[in-house]
Parts: structure tokens; C-alpha cells; sequence
């Protein structure tokens, strides 16, 4: 792991730090206005910054081993890349002033498997602008920027749940989120309940999967029902009219929002599962993001006694999965499951949030 002196030859001057998030329930209902419940995790970025006196942006991503180069003028072609440079550009846009700068960036958020690590990059680069800069960015007005970053410029038509997740969510506490108004407030974790965050080992790019025409879908659906958003529809039933797969993604946008505003009222965590058990046979014949791979990892997690529900997490097409368990039975769980993920021929399945007191609720 390089440091930034290592990589420039001094100390940064700005450092901006933002967690990865894990979806416990509301996948897709984001860029429909509707709510979400997300938890921060354990694993961050780190962007660290300063001026560099020369024409040109130079990044470097500690993970990837790879140094960029690029001006605002001429965007960089590394995918990577972009997402900084679409937090320059919005930045500058917002009235955002800063020099050239030598940007380093380090994190432990994994890449790929829907735990919002382009999301905790964008919001991390802001935080250093704002850093750096001192001008006041609220974490709301950084979560707007980097939502832009990602559309505008890394060609993900997200919803804005990652972003605000990223900046305003903690590790005890899941953010019930109403995306259209950005009204929010924390909710605890069921008692004597705990999140475990499981890798099935393969890997999605939002980019390049059925992410942007399932959005494409939703919004054909809203404007044949003449409404703004799936989030006015409060009954599926008001879509029969709509051709297939119109239909079932109406189906999952609506019964989605309503198991978020059931889990956040909900203090009981076999509800809860539940709800999220509900949430991936949804987004598997409804809303058909799911894999085999992840369909049989859940379908472990909820056959074992100590897993309360689970479902997969994220936008889907591969990635992860997330279970709420009993909180001193995480580590069997997770060894139990994966055993039988890998020997059923699946390689790759792996836990991907540590066990740390940040993930646990006990009472």
C-alpha cells in the first residue's frame, strides 16, 4: 500500500474520508422517489489532496496501481478515473475553486460487488475539496454533487441513495430515507440483531449491466400511469394495464417502498427478515436482478437457524448479499454458508465486512 508522499514526494494538505454502505432494504426504489434503508459499514476511502503547480490533475488509485493524468477540459478515459473527475467538474460548477491538484486515493470499500464504493469515492473527494477549499458544502449539497459526478459524467443514471448513505449514515444505525425530499432519520437495528455482508464472487459494473434500462423501464411505466415517479403509485394493481415487464417492475417499486416504511417502524428482527426475505424473491421475479449464484447464497443464509432474512444487495447482476443474524453466531454463519457456497461450485463467496463492533446491535 503506497502512501501519498510516496507516490508525490510530500504531504497531502487536504485528507476527505467516507464509508461504503450495505442496502438493507429499498434496492431500486432510489431513482423511483422512493425510500431506502441503508447502513454505513466499516470499510472507507481515503482522497487525499493538495496543489501541484503544474497543467494538469494527477491521480493515483492505491488499489488499482495506476496514476492518471488529466485536466478539466479533457476528461480521462480510465472508468475510475471519472468519478473524481466528475466531483472536479460539479465542484467547480457549485462555485468550487481550487488549483491543479496531485489527488491520492486509498480504500478498503470493495469494488464491484454493491457495497457503493464508486459512492464513497465521489463523497470522499468532496470532503477533501471541502477541506481544502474551506468552502461549506453541507453533507446533503455533497451527496447532490457526487450523484451528479456519477450521472453526468461516469454514466450511471443512479438514484441518490449511495451518496447520502455515504455522507450521512453511521455503522449503528440504518438511514430511513425518503428520496424524494431527502427527509431522513435514524433507525436502530433490531434488538439482538447484526449484519453480515456476503460476497458471492462475481463481479457487476452498474455501466455495463441492465442497471440504466431498468430505470428506462420504471420511467416509461410512471409516464404511461401519468405520474412523476413509481413512487405515486400505492397499488400495484393500477399498472394491469401496462405491458410485461412494465407490470412487475411497478410491482417491485411499490411493494418495495412499502417493506422500507414497515422495517422502519418494525422493532422485532424476525419482521425484519422477513421483509428482507420478501425484498429478494422482488427484485428475483419481479424486478429479475438476481443471479443463480446469489439466488442459492441467500437461499443458504435463510435456511440457517441463526439468520433472521437476507436478500441481495446493491442494484444486482452479481455482488453481494446481505443477512441480518444473531449477533454472536456471525462468524458461524458466515463459515457455514460459505462452505457450502464454495463446494457446491461457486468459488469466490467471501465475507465482506469485518467483524467489528460497528456491525452489531446487541440490544
Amino acid at each position: 500500500m503506497s502512501s501519498f508522499q510516496e507516490i508525490f514526494g510530500m504531504s497531502p494538505v487536504a485528507v476527505g474520508r467516507a464509508p461504503g454502505r450495505v442496502n438493507l432494504l429499498g434496492d431500486h426504489t432510489d431513482y423511483n422517489d422512493g425510500y431506502v434503508l441503508p447502513i454505513a459499514i466499516d470499510q472507507h476511502t481515503l482522497v487525499s489532496m493538495r496543489p501541484n503547480n503544474k497543467h494538469e490533475y494527477v491521480l493515483h488509485a492505491d488499489a488499482l496501481d495506476v496514476t492518471v493524468r488529466f485536466t478539466l477540459d479533457h476528461p480521462p478515459s480510465e472508468h475510475f478515473a471519472t468519478y473524481v473527475y466528475g466531483c472536479l467538474v460539479e465542484a467547480r460548477a457549485a462555485g468550487v475553486k481550487t488549483s491543479v491538484l496531485d489527488i491520492h486515493v486509498c480504500s478498503s470499500v470493495p469494488i464491484g460487488v454493491g457495497l457503493s464504493s464508486s459512492a464513497a469515492l465521489e463523497v470522499a473527494t468532496l470532503r477533501a475539496l471541502r477541506s481544502l477549499t474551506g468552502v461549506q458544502l453541507d453533507d446533503v449539497l455533497i451527496a447532490r454533487l457526487a450523484q451528479l459526478a456519477e450521472v453526468k459524467h461516469a454514466g450511471v443514471r443512479c438514484g441518490i441513495m449511495d451518496q447520502m448513505a455515504s455522507s450521512l449514515a453511521d455503522t449503528r444505525n440504518a438511514l430511513f430515507l425518503d428520496t424524494r425530499t431527502l427527509e431522513r432519520r435514524l433507525i436502530p437495528l433490531p434488538p439482538v440483531s447484526a449484519v453480515l455482508v456476503l460476497d458471492s464472487g462475481v463481479p457487476r459494473s452498474l455501466a455495463d449491466s441492465g442497471y440504466n434500462r431498468r430505470r428506462a423501464e420504471c420511467e416509461e411505466a410512471a409516464r404511461r400511469l401519468g405520474v412523476t415517479a413509481l413512487r405515486d403509485i400505492h397499488d400495484s394493481s393500477a399498472s394491469r394495464a401496462l405491458p410485461e415487464p412494465l407490470q412487475r417492475r411497478v410491482r417491485h417499486v411499490v411493494s418495495e417502498n412499502d417493506r422500507v416504511r414497515r422495517a422502519a417502524a418494525c422493532k422485532n428482527a424476525e419482521e425484519f427478515g422477513e421483509l428482507m426475505n420478501a425484498s429478494h424473491a422482488s427484485l428475483r421475479d419481479d424486478y429479475e436482478v438476481s443471479i443463480p449464484q446469489l439466488d442459492y447464497l441467500v437461499a443458504l443464509l435463510q435456511a440457517n437457524p441463526h439468520v433472521y432474512g437476507a436478500r441481495l444487495t446493491g442494484a444486482g447482476f452479481g455482488g453481494a448479499c446481505v443477512a441480518l443474524c444473531e449477533p454472536s453466531r456471525l462468524k458461524d454463519v458466515a463459515a457455514a454458508v460459505l462452505y457450502s457456497y464454495n463446494d457446491a461450485g461457486h468459488p469466490g463467496g467471501s465475507v465482506l465486512v469485518p467483524f467489528t463492533k460497528g456491525s452489531a446491535n446487541p440490544a
